[in-house]
């Protein structure tokens, strides 16, 4: 018991003596970046539409779906199939 507990001692001693240099540090600091003169008014530059993008996801997430409910009512038919025999 008296072993287990000067261990346990030991190595919370170790842990905290080397966690203490290993602290997180502030990045530098930099000036920001000068204005771009081709941005359009609020800053951004080029602006990618999401219309299509978000368009591909809905799709995807539909089929994803659909999938999901045929695989489980399969499952159900299936299992009412082997019950009745």
């Amino acid at each position: 018991m008296k072993k287990d507990f000067f261990k346990a001692c030991i190595l919370g001693f170790l842990f905290s003596a080397l966690s203490l240099g290993v602290q997180a540090q502030d990045p530098p600091k930099l000036p920001p970046p000068p204005p771009n003169p081709s941005a359009n008014g609020n800053g951004v530059v080029g602006g990618a539409p999401i219309g299509s993008g978000l368009g591909i996801l809905l799709g995807l997430g539909l089929a994803y779906g659909a999938t999901k409910v045929i695989r489980k009512n399969s499952e159900k038919v299936i299992s009412k199939n082997s019950e009745e025999e």
